[in-house]
């Protein structure tokens, strides 16, 4: 599994994300709203301005105080995504 740094310390697992997004545009605003009735919002931007919405293949909202375009670099930049070993039980 992929680690994908997303600021402040939070790990997303880079393999489950599906779009990474402004929060600015309405439709956007109201997907955050629908994921925060449904109880699937991680907001993940401690307490700053959400300048990014991440959305996941589980249907799951995160939000994030770095750019959607630094996120990008990010996930584009190897270094920054760190591999973790899988368990077996």
């Amino acid at each position: 599994m992929q680690l994908m740094n997303i600021g402040y310390g939070n790990m997303i697992s880079f393999d489950r994300i599906i779009a990474i997004v402004s929060p600015d545009a309405a439709p956007v605003k109201r997907m955050v709203q629908a994921a925060r009735d449904c109880g699937k919002l991680i907001d993940a931007s401690c307490g700053r301005k959400t300048k990014s919405v991440i959305v996941t293949d589980s249907d799951h909202v995160v939000l994030s105080a770095l750019q959607p375009e630094t996120l990008s670099h990010r996930a584009e930049q190897s270094d920054n995504v760190e591999e973790v070993g899988t368990v077996e039980i």
